[in-house]
């Protein structure tokens, strides 16, 4: 009986502790970009050896990839497609520090620099979101419009959490999604403008 239960129990430990490495990294990788954020202070901030962590990921960079993949696959998955660009505009306009803008925004941002790192949030990010928000219109560059919509989510959150630069850094969430969700509505016209999304 004891035998059947171990399996059990060291999937559990498993998957907890792969969910652990993961939102360590996603911290660090926000705080500090791919460069400056050591695989030593990501095992330790999530209570693992580096051996463990590297069992699980394999390099830093998979980890990087991993991290960015997560958090913007569990985006993609809360909701319908119509209302995705609504739930990205939510998290970057987001204050600074908070845990859902910080983990994948933050991150694509300080990490664009490094060449692993900027191709894993263009794979993993950009051709998944430019995939399902190119749904939203049946016109022939739909790929274009909505590559542009997602370069200035990216935009928008540089110069409010980045750069830090008035009037957009202050601007009341609301104001600025009003905004940007009407002009998204020109190039996708399936978006919804509902916002905040439910």
């Amino acid at each position: 009986m004891s035998g059947e239960s171990k399996p059990v129990g060291r999937k559990r430990d498993s998957a907890a502790t792969r969910v652990a490495i993961l939102a360590a990294a996603q911290e660090l990788f926000a705080e500090r970009g791919y460069e400056r954020a050591t695989v030593r202070d990501i095992a330790a901030r999530a209570r693992v050896n580096q051996a463990l962590l590297f069992r699980y990921f394999g390099s830093k960079d998979e980890l990087f990839r991993a991290s960015i993949a997560d958090r913007g696959r569990r985006v993609l998955e809360e909701g319908p497609v119509d209302g995705l660009l609504s739930r990205l505009l939510a998290r970057t306009l987001e204050p600074t520090g908070s845990a859902a803008q910080g983990h994948w925004l933050q991150a694509a941002l300080r990490s664009s620099g490094h060449d692993e790192g900027a191709a894993a949030v263009r794979r993993e990010l950009g051709d998944e979101y430019v995939r399902a928000l190119s749904g939203l219109s049946d016109d022939a560059d739909a790929d274009l419009r909505a590559d542009l919509l997602l370069a200035w989510l990216l935009g928008i959150g540089l110069v409010r959490s980045v750069y830090r630069r008035d009037p957009l850094a202050g601007a009341e969430p609301g104001a600025v999604a009003e905004h940007v969700l009407r002009a998204a509505r020109v190039l996708l016209a399936g978006v919804d403008v509902n916002f905040p999304p439910p």
